[in-house]
């Protein structure tokens, strides 16, 4: 049974369900036993946004606040009952950082429209930073997985596909996208591509991202909308999906990829069962659904 910190103590991190504790940050004691443990130190990640600061942000349905560091970024969303009925909600957390589940690299979003990658395991390179004229207002970004190097990125109208490039072996750009894929990162070290584009259908804020365990499809909503997307990604085809009238807030695919959750800011969520895409409605007695409240609704059922 792990012991809890002593009062006073800092938790720097937790190993193999075992708190390591220093009497502050600062305490070298504490970075040589995470690098001991882990075999790498994290060290922080200096960013600086590349958006003229002299220039309006882009306009949006969503003020989002400046980055100032790794925490979740967070905006003031609408509260959407129906399309057109809408109210100023408190704020709502976003995904605005994803670790890679297979290794060290770290994404985040570091100024309205770009994104900072910094690979841990490229040593002595300098993060790279991906912008793109199609990227824009970020929201959420999230890996894919079983996707190797490839990050999605939900922005105002879409949803950007990224795939790191290396010498002699370019990221391929899906047959049919739109010319203006194939941006590169800025960074001096692991080259990333836009290899994809997945327009919103009508042009709305992507706010949420949810990637199918094998990662062959992703799902998206927003806040905007009262439906939600399933994308193929290797066709580039994407579905929408709607139940209810209120505006999305959160979607989330089951571990084993054969049921789908999506709530919305009404207060009312459903599971679908993913191989006939029907649902069960249900509602939730504490307001509009968010990532806390879906996990305190699985653990209740």
């Amino acid at each position: 049974m792990p012991s809890f910190p002593q009062p006073g103590s800092v938790t720097i991190c937790e190993i193999n369900r075992d708190l390591v504790t220093a009497d502050a940050l600062s305490d070298s004691e504490a970075k040589d036993t995470y690098g001991k443990l882990l075999g790498m130190v994290f060290n922080p990640v200096p960013f600086q946004s590349l958006e003229d600061p002299a220039q309006p942000p882009p306009a949006s349905n969503a003020a989002v606040s400046q980055p100032k560091g790794f925490g979740m970024i967070t905006s003031s969303l609408k509260h959407i009952f129906l399309p057109n009925d809408i109210d100023l909600l408190p704020e709502v957390a976003l995904q605005g950082v994803s670790w890679h589940q297979h290794k060290h690299i770290l994404a985040f979003i570091s100024g309205s429209n770009q994104v900072t990658v910094r690979d841990y395991e490229d040593s002595g390179k300098e993060p790279c930073i991906l912008t793109s004229e199609s990227q824009r207002d970020v929201k959420v970004l999230e890996w894919r997985p079983n996707g190797g190097k490839s990050l999605s990125v939900a922005c105002k109208g879409g949803i950007c596909i990224w795939a790191a490039s290396y010498p002699g072996n370019a990221a391929s750009v899906r047959s049919g996208s739109a010319s203006f894929l194939g941006a590169l990162s800025r960074g001096s070290g692991t080259r990333w591509t836009l290899v994809d584009f997945f327009r919103s259908s009508h042009g709305e804020q992507i706010s949420a991202l949810s990637w199918s365990p094998d990662g062959r499809y992703l799902a998206s909503a927003s806040y905007e909308s009262s439906s939600f997307t399933i994308w193929d990604v290797a066709q580039g085809t994407g579905t929408p999906i709607r139940r209810g009238l209120g505006g999305t807030s959160v979607i989330k695919w089951s571990p084993t990829g054969d049921y789908f959750f999506s709530g919305k800011f009404d207060g009312t969520f459903y599971l679908w069962e993913t191989n006939t895409w029907t649902s069960e409605p249900w509602s939730s007695a504490s307001g509009f659904v968010t990532m806390p409240t879906y996990y305190q609704l699985i653990c209740q059922r």
